[in-house]
């Protein structure tokens, strides 16, 4: 952009304003962001020059270092919402920062495509939920239209990736490698077929994976029930007690509805158990619950008879309070005093403490509630009753038969269908399973080996590290199976007699594989049994389909084709923090399955977002902030800065009010780089461009003092710790360019003449800092960061995505030495800022230029400031500075006087010189001489 008028012409002066003088230039790089309007036309721009097809060819054409970022894949059902932005923003965040910083980064974006929440979607608009082929596709067809929606809406935050070849894992190529995972894992023997109790969702039908169970506050009616001891006098001799007066075992349960599936009472071997007694009838209950205890049974007189540990009662038996029954009295580590009595019973179908202590026991496993939620029908008493509507009608038998003692509502923590919110039951069924302390090929069992990956793995934040830790250490084998429609296959054979596998599954699985590859599931469930074995007449095909977890779970091998070595293995899973027991572990889990370790090298993991007032977003709360009504009122940068300025190690708040701080920062952002600009319109590096030793004092130390801040601001990036990469980033506008060294240049800026060595020093610093600056500010500003950066190269092709921000600033000679000499000199700036704010305040002056320092202190003090001569008024921005030195000072301090002398309409300066040129008398002798080409600062 031309100059509005230039110095260097012979000009009558006189005959026009002398602001037109001035080197005063407008720029491609508005004032106005106007984001909300002009982000589509950029996104419009990189799409018709393939932006990122043109990063990934000049990565591969340099040979760069790969960095890979696993998509972890979002649901393919629902608009997107703040949580969405929060993700993908910061995968773009650390996919562009890598690219910038040197890598090849690709990015192929991904989604979950299979399970319940499509097949309830078709069934609302009209489709019928059943085995049929048509039923699938309507299910294909709903998730792609979905994809669709939300592949827009990532676009439009700015998200760069493969988005015309995103991965699915309903693609048939995708489905067709989860059955191959599923066989690595049969082949490395860590698959078993067992009756054993899972979580069961009755609305869903079917079985869930511990990352679909989330747990609320429910009431549940408690019970405390006395099951009478079979010899009363065996039961009084384990106190000490010699007699045969009736005794009852108390058990409490908050599940009611798991009373007609005892087997056995379980008490802890080290507690203490007490056998009190009232109205000639004694109780065992935890010595340390029996006051509670007696008063919720509103029992009168109480006695205690004895006490006894725990590990001495057991072996007793009682009869079970309304069947013909009897339960062992078994000890387990699961039992607390914390609440009730201390004995809980056991229901070896309906939970996993109650299973794993009935297997060593031996008690019996016999599935009492099918997959709607009700009583199996031969059930005495209660068949065919759901069984929450039966906890009433057992209570009243309890009741009846003289064993309930008391009842009440408790509210406590249990858990609920993450889809459906209702209660879950505890519920045995023929399930498969991957079995997490099964050795993997005879050596280390597939928790061992998880440990050990999650050891070798970095966090961030690396609190995460022991919280899966502790996930993986305690967790359960995990389910596969699932009773639905809209999933991938489980494609066994089980002989119909002995229940085993057929002997060639290994070959009937790469068979599913490749018809799944050919037509997609559909085509699975379409071929008939003979057209698969040959003996099809003996064997059952499994109709369970996998938990839709396995298929993400397996992306590494179904869409990243990692064979286990190092060099491809991916770099990063990032999600959110629930995903420790849900993506990350079951990618974790396969991945030591298959291949004996983590499919990844570093997890990162963000917070949920929360209103400005710390509470959870819900529409009902009115609190909702959707990422699109964002980007359509500020544009999509603001939405991404507030990303990028947020802690997202712990919960992120988001408001009115945060969105309007947010946006004060781009403007103080966007502002600097703006002045940066206008400032470099007549700047061609080509030919104006000086060595860092030929600039002037002010500019070597701002190209050092930018340095410093490179190297912290993409350290900052590279420990991914974006909000302090922006914080830096804003402070540098702020204080030591917008405050500092902006402050400064100005008038060299705008008086000098326009191709004046002090001049072209200024640009030549400003050129390096613009650079490095709009190169930082585009991993998180990207739009912005495009368009300023085509601003500062003159090209509508470039961006910042096609350089790197590796290389130094170059630094001056004297860079040390600058740095030490100007701290001394920001000393003496805090005094006199301070002084001038005084005198503004008080109304003595209007603006700095209205007034005269005298810098007072001893020789040493002074020593900083007395090369600079006249120049010393352009580091504060007076009009005149002078030095006063007294040895006996001890302090510095400086003394600010209004100015008396003329204002000069050119530089604004008051100075003692104007009126001594005839030809314009109205301007100071330095603008006269500028005016007429000559320029003389040696310093700032």
């Amino acid at each position: 952009m031309a100059c509005l008028t230039n110095p260097s012409q012979k000009t009558n002066f006189m005959s026009k304003k002398y602001s037109q003088t001035l080197n005063l230039f407008d720029c491609a790089f508005p004032m106005r962001g106007d984001l909300a309007r002009r982000e589509p036309d950029m996104l419009a721009a990189w799409e018709r020059t393939n932006l990122y097809t043109r990063v990934r060819t000049l990565a591969a054409e340099q040979k760069r270092q790969k960095f890979v970022l696993h998509d972890g894949p979002p649901y393919a059902n629902g608009d997107l919402h703040i949580g969405h932005a929060i993700n993908k923003t910061l995968k773009d965040i650390i996919v562009r920062s890598k690219t910038i910083a040197g890598f090849d980064a690709p990015y192929l974006p991904g989604w979950d495509c299979h399970g319940l929440p499509i097949e309830h979607q078709v069934e609302k608009s009209g489709g019928k939920r059943d085995n049929s082929i048509d039923f699938r596709r309507q299910c294909r067809d709903f998730a792609e239209s979905q994809i669709q929606l939300q592949k827009e809406g990532f676009i439009r935050m700015g998200v760069m990736g493969e988005w015309d070849n995103p991965y699915k894992t309903m693609t048939p190529k995708t489905e067709g490698g989860i059955i191959r995972s599923l066989g690595k894992l049969h082949a490395r023997g860590l698959l078993a077929h067992r009756l054993k109790p899972v979580f069961w969702c009755a609305d869903c039908q079917s079985a869930l994976a511990e990352a679909e169970v989330e747990y609320e506050d429910h009431d549940s009616q408690s019970v405390d029930v006395a099951f009478a001891a079979v010899d009363n006098e065996a039961a009084n001799r384990a106190f000490a007690a010699d007699s045969a007066t009736p005794v009852f075992a108390v058990i409490w349960t908050t599940t009611v509805w798991t009373l007609p599936a005892n087997r056995a009472i379980v008490i802890h071997p080290e507690i203490t158990y007490a056998l009190i007694e009232s109205a000639n009838r004694r109780y065992i209950v935890a010595d340390s619950l029996r006051e509670q205890a007696a008063t919720r049974w509103g029992l009168d007189n109480v006695v205690v008879i004895g006490t006894a540990l725990g590990a001495e009662l057991v072996n007793l038996s009682f009869h079970h309070p309304f069947y013909e029954r009897v339960a062992p009295m078994l000890s387990a580590d699961y039992v607390t005093a914390e609440a009730g009595t201390g004995l809980v019973h056991n229901a070896p179908g309906h939970g996993a403490d109650d299973f794993y202590t009935g297997k060593a026991h031996g008690l019996p496993l016999e599935p009492a509630v099918d997959g709607e939620g009700n009583f199996i029908a031969s059930l005495p008493l209660f068949g065919g009753q759901n069984v929450w509507k039966a906890t009433a009608a057992i209570t009243a038998t309890l009741q009846e038969n003289g064993a309930l003692l008391a009842k009440e509502t408790y509210n406590h923590s249990y858990p609920k269908c993450w889809r459906h919110k209702s209660p879950i039951l505890f519920r045995a069924d023929w399930q498969w399973f991957v079995e997490m302390d099964a050795p993997i090929d005879g050596g280390k069992t597939l928790r061992e080996t998880a440990l050990e990956a999650i050891a070798q793995t970095t966090f961030y934040p690396s609190w995460g590290q022991n919280r899966m830790r502790a996930m993986v250490d305690g967790r359960p084998d995990w389910c596969l199976s699932r009773q639905r429609y809209w999933n991938v296959p489980i494609p066994f054979f089980m002989h119909k007699q002995s229940g085993e596998l057929h002997p060639q599954t290994p070959d009937i699985i790469e068979k599913a594989a490749k018809i799944v590859e050919q037509g997609g599931i559909e085509s699975w469930f379409a071929v008939a049994d003979s057209d698969i074995i040959d003996d099809f007449a003996d064997y059952q095909r499994v109709r369970d389909t996998l938990d839709v977890w396995f298929d993400s779970g397996v992306t590494h091998q179904a869409v990243m084709n990692w064979n286990g070595d190092e060099e491809s293995r991916p770099d990063m899973y990032l999600e959110g923090s629930d995903q420790h027991r849900g993506w990350f572990q079951s990618s974790l889990l396969t991945g030591c399955a298959i291949h004996g370790r983590a499919p990844f090298r570093q997890i990162l993991t963000h917070g949920f977002v929360i209103s400005g007032d710390g509470r959870k977003m819900s529409k009902s709360l009115g609190n909702v902030i959707s990422p699109q009504d964002v980007i359509k009122k500020y544009g999509a940068d603001i939405l991404r800065l507030w990303v990028g300025t947020s802690d997202y190690s712990g919960e992120i708040s988001i408001s009115e009010e945060i969105l309007r701080r947010v946006i004060e920062t781009y403007r103080r952002l966007r502002n600097t780089v703006r002045f940066l600009l206008a400032n470099l319109s007549d700047f061609d590096s080509t030919k104006h461009l000086l060595a860092p030793d030929d600039l002037l004092e002010l500019d070597r130390l701002m190209l050092y003092r930018g340095e410093q801040f490179r190297l912290v601001a993409t350290d900052a990036f590279a420990r991914y710790e974006f909000h302090d990469a922006m914080r830096q980033l804003r402070h540098f506008c702020s204080l030591e360019l917008g405050g500092f060294y902006l402050d400064i240049l100005k008038d060299r800026l705008y008086t000098c003449p326009q191709d004046s060595r002090a001049r072209r020093s200024a640009q030549s610093a400003l050129w390096h800092i613009a650079q490095m600056l709009i190169k930082l500010m585009a991993p998180v500003l990207c739009f912005t960061a495009d368009e300023a950066w085509r601003a500062l190269v003159g090209d509508d092709d470039d961006s910042p995505l096609l350089h790197t921000w590796d290389t130094p600033l170059p630094l001056p000679t004297d860079h040390k030495a600058l740095a030490d000499k100007w701290q001394h000199i920001e000393q003496w700036r805090e005094l006199a800022l301070k002084e001038i704010e005084n005198k503004r305040t008080a109304g003595e002056i209007n603006s700095s230029l209205e007034a005269s320092l005298t810098f007072c202190g001893n020789t040493t003090q002074l020593l900083p400031l007395q090369q600079f001569g006249d120049e010393l008024r352009h580091i504060f921005i007076v009009s005149e500075a002078t030095i006063q030195e007294d040895e006996t000072a001890k302090d510095m301090s400086v003394v600010v006087r209004p100015s008396p002398h003329a204002k000069c309409p050119r530089c604004w300066h008051r100075e003692t010189s104007i009126g001594e040129d005839t030809t314009h008398p109205e301007l100071c002798n330095r603008c006269v001489a500028a005016l007429d080409g000559n320029c003389q600062r040696d310093f700032v």
